[in-house]
């Protein structure tokens, strides 16, 4: 029924699997020898987190944190809260965080500037998705999956009010169906 609402797939399932895939590979390249912390930003990057594990042949732990900069919106607020954050220390640790999507940079240039604080041994980005047009804050990005347009995308972990994390793909919601959700019918 959710798949009624998007007016197109951006990427597709398989070109999803295949990158996160090679991801794995130059990531796991990239901490041969070492352990790193995969820091996930909840809720967004939970599935792209889960299949990057798996894609990985290196040693790994896993945290989470969680902001809110969006709410029941289309558009960042640029107001960046932290919701949960990390259980453990990261002092002397090789820190990944693993972003679903990096839209103004403004949530990841806080995050990246809290957790630099703690004095990890590294700090090192990866993002599923990046959409250069919207970038307010300039943050460096060590992986990127896709570049996109500037257009408002759900699936794979991504939501509009809490919907449409479960489609497969990559998808651009329908502006009618986020509209009615917000209640700005016409």
């Amino acid at each position: 029924m959710l798949r009624e609402h998007i007016a197109e797939i951006l990427v597709h399932e398989d070109e999803l699997r295949q990158r996160v895939r090679d991801l794995g590979a130059e990531i796991s390249q990239a901490y041969e020898g070492r352990k790193p912390l995969l820091v996930a930003v909840l809720k967004g990057s939970v599935i792209f987190m889960a299949d990057l594990m798996r894609a990985l042949t290196v040693p790994h732990a896993i945290d989470f944190m969680a902001t809110s900069s969006y709410g029941a919106a289309t558009e960042s607020s640029g107001v960046v809260r932290i919701l949960k954050d990390l259980d453990e220390p990261i002092e002397g640790k090789d820190v990944l965080i693993v972003e679903d999507i990096i839209d103004s940079g403004n949530t990841l240039h806080y995050l990246r500037g809290l957790l630099l604080a703690r004095n990890p041994a590294s700090l090192r980005i990866v993002s599923l998705l990046s959409k250069p047009a919207r970038r307010q804050v300039d943050v460096p990005v060590d992986w990127i999956g896709f570049e996109i347009p500037d257009k408002f995308v759900v699936g794979y972990g991504l939501d509009f009010a809490e919907l449409y994390r479960d489609l497969p793909f990559i998808g651009v919601l329908k502006e009618e169906y986020y509209r009615h959700l917000l209640g700005e019918e016409d």
